[in-house]
């Protein structure tokens, strides 16, 4: 495969200051190098975003979605191509990365649609003095930051509302997955984007360039997907310059069955909501609190769903599992498993680390009590620990039992009860009988420590944009 491998700053490709090997984690084999980037890359990156805001934010609505919707055109046409990249830097399986791909695309579809629909607002004021006009302009200059489990569709998420808003950003992608953010740079431009509207930089030293970017004055706003350790560390580098931030952040969700369920309905949901990118998501399921009567029986169909599936290299035909980014995601994984055990709990199915090459963990069913230390930790992997309640009050009180707030799921016949126990779960988002909600039309975000403001929705395009009151004298 050909790879674009250079920095994207001011519509051309550059050198940086170095470069990065790319592995591919079901090998360990290197797949290509990429350039990096220093402090004249990185303020070159900052000034061209700057220098291209007031030509773009004055761009017309109707052409900003334009070119939206032909970056989705090309991602589409092209999804193979991504699921593949996505695939050998990021080990999920292909199938995974296809689903990403599509997905990703209706960002950019969405947004095309959204560029011209920002609303306003003109009224008389209650006085009667004036009239209240308020109108909605790109914040300016916006840094983006993406993890490596979503390479694609976390780019697209931020990318696309940043472009419909009139914003220029800065790319910056995780280190583990550059190439599928770097060919998005190459849709971009050839779907019209001007020069200097998208960046993309990957620094040689993270910290100190981010931190960089961020206290330099023409930098407005911060987008971050990632963990919420990192997400602290940004928030007090963002306060210096008072830069507006969204953060999507942690999470460790719920999966609440209540003795109502159908039971076989909740193992398929579970299926999904589990091992979608096999485990490495921040929606994912990751505490199962399952009505006691119902516990055996979910938790023998659960193992044995589990456990057919196919483990291999993400390109492989058949793989249902493929590997974890890097050895060392698959080894915090490993040790979060041991610690289980020797903590009580009992395995169900996998638990055992393979033999031979690549990150590969296995999909793991762990039974565990209400206090075992699994259950306080983000498992970024195919490993679901079961706890078993007894009342609804209970399961609702164990799944807010955490400081993250991302995503629950509740599964029961009865919607009033089901709507009842999302009512009282302590969650960003509520899928009620489904396993997978995200939606490039739909909010998404949390609350607690798993974020601050919303992607996609609506909502999406505002993180991009400042609201404007004019009084106006009649």
């Amino acid at each position: 495969m050909e790879f674009k491998t250079d920095l994207y700053i001011d519509g051309a490709w550059v050198k940086g200051d170095g470069v990065l090997d790319v592995h591919d984690p079901s090998t360990g084999a290197v797949i290509t190098q990429v350039a990096t980037a220093g402090e004249r890359e990185c303020d070159a990156a900052v000034e061209a975003a700057h220098r291209a805001f007031p030509s773009w934010s004055k761009t017309a609505p109707r052409v900003r979605a334009e070119i939206l919707r032909k970056a989705f055109e090309l991602v589409v046409a092209e999804a193979d191509h991504l699921a593949t990249l996505i695939s050998m830097e990021n080990g999920k399986v292909f199938t995974d990365a296809k689903g990403e791909v599509l997905y990703a695309a209706e960002f950019f579809r969405w947004f095309s649609e959204e560029a011209v629909r920002t609303p306003g607002d003109f009224r008389k004021s209650p006085s009667g003095d004036k009239r209240i006009l308020v109108t909605h302009q790109p914040i300016g200059v916006s840094l983006l930051i993406t993890p490596w489990n979503f390479p694609a569709a976390m780019a697209t998420r931020k990318i696309g509302p940043a472009l419909a808003a009139g914003c220029t950003m800065i790319l910056k992608p995780a280190g583990e997955t550059p190439l599928t953010a770097l060919a998005l740079m190459d849709i971009l431009e050839r779907a019209g984007v001007p020069k200097g509207v998208v960046n993309f930089v990957l620094p040689s030293k993270t910290g100190p360039m981010i931190s960089r970017m961020l206290h330099d004055p023409r930098v407005r706003n911060l987008s971050f997907t990632g963990s919420t350790e990192v997400g602290r560390i940004l928030l007090k580098e963002a306060a210096d310059s008072v830069i507006r931030t969204s953060m999507e952040l942690g999470g460790n969700a719920p999966f609440v069955v209540l003795d109502d369920a159908d039971v076989d309905a909740a193992v398929a949901g579970a299926m999904l909501a589990k091992m979608r990118n096999g485990g490495a998501a921040c929606t994912a399921a990751n505490r199962f609190y399952v009505a006691a009567s119902i516990a055996e029986e979910f938790t023998t169909k659960f193992s044995a769903a589990m456990a057919a599936l196919r483990m291999a290299p993400g390109l492989t035909d058949g793989a249902q599992l493929g590997a974890s980014v890097s050895l060392k995601e698959r080894n915090k994984i490993a040790e979060l498993v041991d610690a289980a055990v020797k903590s009580g709990g009992t395995v169900r199915t996998g638990g055992a680390t393979p033999d031979g090459e690549g990150a590969f963990y296995p999909a793991t069913v762990i039974a565990v009590d209400a206090n075992n230390p699994i259950l306080g930790h983000e498992v970024f992997g195919p490993v679901a620990p079961i706890v078993t309640f007894t009342t609804d009050e209970e399961a609702i009180s164990l799944a807010n039992a955490s400081e993250y707030g991302l995503i629950s799921y509740v599964y029961s016949r009865d919607l009033a009860r089901a709507i009842r126990t999302a009512e009282a779960i302590e969650s960003g988002m509520v899928a009620i009988n489904k396993g997978v909600i995200s939606d490039p039309a739909a909010p998404f975000g949390g609350v607690k420590q798993s974020g601050l403001g919303r992607e996609g929705g609506f909502d999406g395009i505002h993180e991009f944009l400042e609201t404007k009151y004019i009084g106006v004298e009649i």
